[in-house]
């Protein structure tokens, strides 16, 4: 009785790892779709490129937080050693500077600076 536990914890885990890569790869695919469709459409190829840097992140964003999330299930639930905690935490000290770079990238400031100056982000994004 107590063997399906774990079981089902490896099945969500890799579900949720599953769903982590898949939310990256389609939406890289969509939005290199969604950009050669507007540079075909007559949209400049400078704000197409910005549309598609700033999909692309937001897309890297979301699979990490899912991938994030699997590592944490994975090691607090299934192996809850010393050594697969300092791994998780290695792991989510990069994936978390990884998403913190990557934003930054994407609104072009830092985040405690996000509703400071409301009215001249978009200002920021076109420039």
């Amino acid at each position: 009785m107590d063997d399906w536990f774990p079981s089902a914890l490896k099945l969500t885990t890799r579900a949720i790892e599953v769903g982590g890569i898949a939310i990256i790869v389609l939406g890289l695919l969509g939005s290199s779709v969604a950009v050669l469709w507007k540079v075909l459409h007559g949209r400049p190829g400078s704000e197409a490129f910005n549309l598609y840097r700033s999909n692309v992140g937001r897309t890297i964003l979301l699979g990490l937080e899912f991938l994030v999330a699997a590592d944490i299930i994975n090691t607090v639930a299934i192996e809850p050693t010393l050594q697969s905690l300092l791994i998780l935490g290695g792991i989510v000290l990069i994936r978390t500077f990884l998403s913190f770079s990557l934003e930054v990238e994407i609104e072009g400031r830092w985040p405690w600076d996000r509703h400071k100056g409301d009215g001249d982000s978009a200002s920021r994004r076109t420039a």
